[in-house]
């Protein structure tokens, strides 16, 4: 955390807005020039923000190409294979961060670490030895101590009210 030339940010919380406050980061980011790495763990790549974002020029976009569904529905072969899915797909990811980003954007890596999807040990290596200048977004619930030390900016986003507490599904546009 004592570096000054870029900093890392960790959206965490039950709440609404993690991805999206990782999104307009980094469209943000591309508006002022800088090449925007963005992948997300646990989607399927068909949320709105992911077909937005692959349309501005300096924007790459990464998904799993196998969709594992949720977490709680798998069985343990399942999870062993979404462990080998995400975790290639996070070493990918970070190799390729270190071509000349200016923003990595990881949404759900908390998630996906707090569950053992991706080794929490590889991001902290990777966070502590980023590129110089590389900002770095990792979004989620429940960070663990080790991930949050290594947070410049922590933000969270706590539920007070939410739509789906009273039925309403999902809205593609919203929530998607």
């Amino acid at each position: 955390m004592d570096r000054t030339d870029s900093c890392v940010h960790l959206y965490c919380g039950n709440g609404k807005g993690k991805t999206t406050a990782s999104v307009g980061l980094a469209l943000r980011a591309c508006g002022a020039g800088k090449r925007v790495l963005f992948t997300q763990f646990f989607k399927n790549g068909s949320s709105s923000e992911i077909s937005a974002l692959k349309s501005h020029e300096g924007v790459t976009v990464y998904v799993c190409e196998n969709y594992h569904g949720l977490w709680h529905r798998m069985d343990e072969e399942q999870r062993a294979r979404a462990r080998e899915d995400y975790t290639g797909l996070l070493r990918r990811v970070l190799s390729e961060a270190k071509k000349g980003y200016g923003l990595l954007v990881l949404d759900e890596a908390v998630s996906a670490c707090k569950r053992g999807i991706i080794p929490e040990s590889e991001l902290i290596d990777f966070l502590k030895n980023r590129p110089e200048g590389l900002e770095v977004v990792i979004t989620g619930r429940e960070p663990s101590d080790a991930l949050m030390e290594q947070a410049d900016y922590i933000t969270e986003m706590k539920k007070l009210r939410h739509p789906f507490d009273r039925g309403i599904a999902a809205r593609r546009g919203i929530e998607f």
